[in-house]
């Protein structure tokens, strides 16, 4: 079997998370608008904090965060990518990514030495597709329901395990934004949030930061553009339960 569709390590395709994180987030690059915030000295629970100010602050206190889970929403070249992952500094990281009708992959990592998937009966079969059918159905039996294990060395779980960077993740925020609009106080999944709005000629970044509590960052959502989607942050400082799964639950890929 070809290395380049080893069943296990599918390509996944990041440039349109990549995309989501760099354009909605830009609103720290320095490049989002140069105009000054209308309500400057709004009051509320940031006090007279510009929205740019607000941003600022959010992102600071968001990448100091030792634990935190990610899910991301997007759509690239008409294909949805659909992605939950938890994720901490100590290496570990478990999740989940849907990529449209191609299936659904499973990622475990316990430490910084391994990672294990598991792909769904769609993924493998799509991986499997330009392969006989005797070879598709050896493969099928011996992987549907298990785990492969790869170090993490091997380039072909790069993409797989980009979720799987907290620091990498966070390092795509960036702080000096001008222009950002201060909205009104509002709910995300029963948080009070603020609303920090940047437009651009055919794109809207709307960034809700918690209002009560740390200031951490809860969702970014980018309408228009091409990449449109949503990230929302979660479970700040919670553990990651992330353990590697039983041998005879891992399959040999010889």
């Amino acid at each position: 079997m070809r290395a380049q569709n080893r069943p296990g390590s599918p390509a996944v395709r990041r440039t349109a998370v990549a995309a989501l994180l760099c354009g909605a987030l830009a609103l720290g690059a320095g490049a989002c608008g140069t105009s000054e915030d209308d309500d400057a000295k709004a009051k509320g629970p940031f006090g007279e904090l510009t929205g740019s100010q607000i941003l600022d602050k959010a992102i600071g206190t968001t990448k100091t965060a030792k634990s935190l889970s990610i899910a991301v929403d997007t759509t690239s070249e008409g294909e949805r990518l659909k992605a939950f992952f938890s994720l901490d500094t100590a290496k570990k990281c478990t999740g989940t990514l849907s990529i449209g009708a191609t299936g659904t992959a499973e990622v475990l990592k316990a430490d910084d030495k391994d990672v294990y998937l598991r792909l769904d009966e769609t993924m493998l079969r799509e991986q499997l597709k330009d392969e006989d059918q005797e070879t598709r159905d050896a493969v099928l039996e011996q992987l549907k329901g298990r785990w492969t294990k790869s170090p993490m060395s091997d380039p072909e779980t790069k993409d797989m395990t980009e979720f799987c960077d907290l620091k990498g993740l966070l390092a795509e925020f960036e702080k000096g934004a001008t222009g950002i609009e201060k909205g009104e106080e509002t709910t995300v999944d029963g948080k009070m949030a603020i609303k920090l709005t940047e437009k651009s000629d055919d794109e809207t970044n709307t960034v809700y930061v918690a209002a009560e509590g740390t200031p951490y960052l809860l969702k970014v959502v980018t309408t228009g553009g091409d990449e449109p989607g949503t990230i929302a942050f979660s479970r700040y400082g919670e553990p990651v339960t992330a353990k590697a799964p039983a041998a005879k639950d891992i399959a040999d890929l010889g």
